[in-house]
């Protein structure tokens, strides 16, 4: 195999690479930063929502398909559509369905996104059907 071959397979092979890139991962204090973090000994009880293992992650399957972590806003967007991009400017419901599946309900909180510039956005929720057996997303509903 000649060098310009062995070049183009390997430019063939970087290109094919940025097919699967990971997810970004969350932001992190520096360990500095940690270390000056304590836990309390104990979770206070107040405000304290329990979520079972599967409602919690169908969640988090569902909000990745709906506002994937890193999505860059466009370089015109208006405040409305910055607002829209902030996942904690929705208010999350998930409801258990049967033989495995949860719904999962993004609607746009009362106190988010209003008197922006740029056009309002709608006040129906977007349900997600999630097989949690499969790992499927097997509807969405706009």
């Amino acid at each position: 195999m000649g060098r310009m071959s062995l070049v183009s397979l390997g430019l063939i092979l970087l290109s094919g690479c940025a097919l699967f890139r990971s997810s970004p991962r969350p932001a992190k204090v520096t360990p500095e930063e940690a270390a000056h973090y304590s836990f309390p000994v104990v979770l206070p009880t107040e405000g304290q929502h329990v979520l079972p293992g599967p409602i919690a992650a169908a969640i988090a399957f569902a909000m990745e398909d709906f506002l994937p972590l890193g999505t860059k806003p466009p370089r015109d967007a208006t405040p409305t559509e910055l607002c829209a991009l902030r996942r904690e400017s929705y208010d999350v419901t998930a409801v258990p369905g049967p033989e495995k599946i949860v719904f999962v309900s993004f609607a746009v909180r009362a106190d988010a996104c209003r008197d922006l510039q740029g056009p309002s956005l709608s006040d129906t929720p977007i349900v997600y059907a999630v097989d949690v057996g499969r790992w499927l997303i097997l509807s969405v509903q706009k």
